[in-house]
């Protein structure tokens, strides 16, 4: 069903062939999984058709989904992050670049501060950023515009104690006492699952926090294998999942297939990740603006992407993007997947690297 390939047809010959339309399909089938929130899809003014929603039902499905936050001047767009009940922006900052930066803290508290000004409401991170640098940073903002985001950090801790061990150094780090969602760090390999699984290990550490209301929500993350991710969302109950989608994606180990498809089934608020490659995604003959490279990502069912951030002035451009986005069609979602074709091995590196 929807994004499912035929196993008769090779991965690049399916690509080309059918572009974006098995995901557009998915998505006027599961759209109504974005719940109540008006998004950049309902400001759009489209009402499917040629607009890569699948079929007529997206249309009715988003009529009845516009709620009473749109997107007024000044504020972010914004979509359902799953079954949290929580509104996220369509861009979030993420804590890498110079976030995670010790030696450029003034910096990264400018960022953080000016993002939330911004209207970006999700604020994710890692102690593995920096080294904990972008925990800290983060957290001098946090120290008086806490109830302003919805905080995200992770555990890259395998074990039940070595989590309950790092919550306590990240919530320290963070300047807080709890936090909005808990995600297992980077899930790479089966043998990560069968850790965090198992009776001493990592997610026994994130439903006791859950229980105890330290953490409200958990989630998993990974950027190397959807197989992986897929088998971790179908042995368990998770709210959220941070996944890899790019413009690339579709070429190699594709995450907008069927774990894209399940994660909305199971209404987990889905958030995406190396939109741009760490930047690889650029280049000339290739992808050239952020505008194709983000709205991409955007135009996949997710309910937000986190980005790295250099300077101040690549959030406001990313912000501008956001609030003026428009649903790409299905022929300028194959036309973005083209452009990076000769260099997709680039575009998912971290597939083959990380």
């Amino acid at each position: 069903m929807g994004v499912h390939k035929d196993s008769s047809q090779s991965r690049r010959t399916f690509l080309k062939g059918l572009g974006i339309a098995a995901a557009g399909a998915a998505l006027g089938r599961l759209l109504p999984f974005f719940g109540p929130a008006r998004s950049a899809y309902a400001d759009s003014g489209h009402t499917g058709g040629d607009r890569g929603l699948g079929d007529e039902g997206a249309s009715e499905n988003l009529a009845g989904n516009q709620g009473e936050n749109g997107n007024r001047q000044g504020e972010l767009p914004k979509r359902a992050l799953g079954k949290t009940g929580f509104q996220v922006g369509l861009v979030s900052l993420g804590g890498e670049a110079t976030v995670e930066r010790a030696d450029r803290r003034d910096e990264a508290v400018e960022i953080v501060n000016r993002a939330i000004d911004l209207g970006v409401n999700y604020i994710d991170t890692s102690p593995r950023y920096g080294n904990g640098a972008s925990e800290r940073n983060i957290g001098e903002v946090m120290r008086t515009r806490r109830d302003e985001v919805f905080l995200a950090t992770k555990t890259h801790e395998r074990t039940y104690d070595g989590t309950m061990r790092l919550v306590e150094e990240s919530l320290e780090r963070l300047k807080t006492d709890r936090l909005d969602l808990y995600q297992l760090h980077n899930i790479r390999l089966d043998s990560d699952l069968d850790q965090v699984f198992a009776r001493d290990g990592a997610v026994r550490a994130l439903e006791r926090l859950k229980d105890e209301s330290v953490v409200d929500h958990i989630g998993i993350t990974g950027h190397r294998d959807p197989a992986v991710l897929l088998r971790g969302i179908r042995e368990r109950e998770f709210d959220t999942i941070l996944m890899s989608l790019n413009a690339g994606d579709a070429y190699y180990k594709p995450f907008q297939e069927e774990l894209l498809e399940t994660a909305l089934q199971k209404e987990l608020g889905i958030i995406a990740m190396k939109v741009t490659a760490v930047d690889r995604i650029f280049r000339e003959g290739g992808i050239t603006s952020m505008e194709d490279a983000l709205g991409y990502v955007l135009s996949l069912p997710v309910s937000t992407a986190i980005i790295g951030i250099s300077n101040v002035r690549e959030l406001e451009e990313n912000a501008r993007i956001a609030r003026a986005f428009d649903l790409f069609s299905r022929d300028r979602m194959r036309e973005v997947e083209e452009l990076v074709a000769p260099y997709e091995r680039e575009a998912n590196f971290f597939k083959h690297y990380w």
